[in-house]
């Protein structure tokens, strides 16, 4: 029996729900070494499912410590389409010092075939990674800002019968649509957000152009909404067409994107964007709605997950214990400094309203010798070389061009930005790339610099640490936070 057959025969959805979600981080932080050990600790583990396309060339040319990438291609259901991969990426002994990696053509409304197939064998490959070997939930997260990859990235993690999809930073009505058509091979589309648009645009997915067909159908995932209010659960729940499988309920406590403050934006001293209680969801309207859901952003202690199940939750979504666990993707000089800053003075943790340039507010970790540090973002020369959060704009009628205030502000300004949206943006791109060990070296000799991003509660990590002063795995972490 192949891979595809398996999935297609195991069509009964999880009787079961986790008490806890691994959070989908950044780049590969939540890599598939991580998902793995959550999932069989009895939780839902999660894979981030931004920039794999990238991630997987990357560590294809570094030589697939491991044989890793390698075994998982070679049972990827159209053996043709995965030797392309391997043959243009798989660096036998890694590239040679200085030599920068290869580019990959930037997420369009019209990709490239090599693109789509990229995107497909590197999603399905961190899933069945995450898979292999035992019979627990995996997840993976993808981020509705980077609408263009969704379609390819959610067919690819189909097919290695990922168990649940997430998604938040924006609105993701269509998900449960697409990821219906998925499950059955169907050409789908997805409306783009475009700016200053004068007609309706769309990005379409067609499996059988890369697979040729005859495929069994696929079984759906769950699809878990990750919101920040309980009117955008209300309002995803009218039409089944847009009705998710449950929600995450995300406060801003969380690392990474948050939803803006509602209102009238107020700062702070330090020019952090201030919350209040009209920014806190309503978890009893939410309950209402009858969807199981999860809470998240500063839920990392057993005492807050037993407050979330006695509010109705299934339980939390964390995502700092496990980012600073071993299994983490983060680079691991790069961990151990963020856990010296915490057994020494502690952390510094900011809601930067500029970093991203998706405009969402981000949780920055201050740390010298990253992108948080002053000195090092202004020697940075701007550039904009994944472009995974360039947005579409319309050019003339019909034509999209796309842009990234984080990209050289005269290119920006000449596409129709303004300089002041430009200011102080960082190419998060790059730099969560360089936190797992991934940084592009340019011909010049400049290397990317990482960008570490948390949430703002620190107290379980506290007590992790003090249990485990040489670091805690990821069933250290679950071990914790179930009590």
């Amino acid at each position: 029996m192949t891979l595809l057959d398996t999935i297609a025969s195991s069509i009964t959805r999880p009787t079961a729900l986790p008490t806890i979600i691994q959070g989908g981080m950044g780049v590969a932080v939540s890599s598939w070494q991580l998902a793995r050990a959550v999932s069989q600790a009895g939780q839902l583990g999660v894979v981030s499912g931004t920039a794999l396309d990238s991630v997987i060339a990357r560590r294809l040319q570094d030589g697939d410590e491991g044989g890793h990438l390698r075994r998982a291609f070679a049972q990827f259901p159209v053996p043709a389409l995965a030797g392309r991969v391997l043959r243009k990426y798989f660096r036998a002994g890694g590239r040679g010092p200085g030599v920068p990696y290869l580019p990959l053509a930037k997420l369009s409304q019209h990709p490239l075939v090599k693109s789509l197939e990229l995107s497909v064998v590197a999603n399905f490959a961190e899933v069945w990674l995450a898979k292999e070997g035992h019979d627990g939930l995996v997840g993976i997260n993808f981020l509705e800002k980077v609408q263009l990859a969704t379609p390819s990235a959610a067919y690819g993690a189909m097919l290695a019968g990922v168990d649940y999809v997430l998604m938040g930073a924006g609105i993701p009505a269509e998900i449960p649509a697409l990821l219906t058509g998925l499950a059955r091979h169907e050409t789908c589309a997805l409306d783009l957000h475009v700016e200053n648009s004068t007609s309706r645009y769309s990005v379409e997915f067609v499996p059988e152009a890369l697979t040729g067909g005859g495929l069994p159908p696929l079984r759906r995932p769950l699809f878990l909404a990750i919101v920040a209010a309980h009117v955008l659960a209300v309002y995803l729940t009218r039409e089944a067409s847009t009705r998710p499988d449950g929600f995450v309920i995300e406060g801003p406590g969380a690392g990474g994107h948050n939803a803006p403050p509602r209102g009238r934006g107020v700062f702070d001293d330090d020019g952090q964007p201030v919350y209040g209680p009209r920014d806190d969801a309503d978890l009893a309207k939410v309950a209402a709605v009858g969807l199981p859901f999860w809470v998240a952003g500063g839920y990392g202690t057993p005492e807050r997950v037993a407050e979330a199940l006695a509010l109705g939750a299934a339980g939390v979504q964390v995502g700092t214990l496990f980012a600073l666990a071993a299994e983490s993707g983060l680079d691991e000089p790069l961990r151990a400094r963020v856990l010296g800053e915490l057994d020494g003075p502690g952390l510094q943790i900011r809601t930067d309203p500029l970093a991203s340039s998706t405009g969402f507010p981000f949780k920055v970790v201050t740390l010298p010798g990253t992108l948080s540090d002053a000195a090092v973002y202004e020697e940075r020369p701007r550039l904009c070389d994944l472009g995974y959060l360039r947005v579409p704009y319309e050019r003339t009628p019909g034509v999209l061009g796309y842009r990234c205030p984080a990209e050289p502000v005269a290119t920006f300004v000449r596409k129709g930005g303004s300089a002041g949206e430009a200011a102080g943006r960082k190419c998060l791109c790059n730099a969560l790339t360089a936190n797992v060990g991934l940084s592009q070296t340019r011909r010049d000799g400049y290397e990317e610099v990482p960008l570490v991003t948390l949430g703002t509660d620190l107290v379980g990590v506290t007590v992790l640490l003090a249990a485990h002063p040489e670091g805690w795995t990821a069933a250290d972490a679950v071990a914790y936070l179930e009590g």
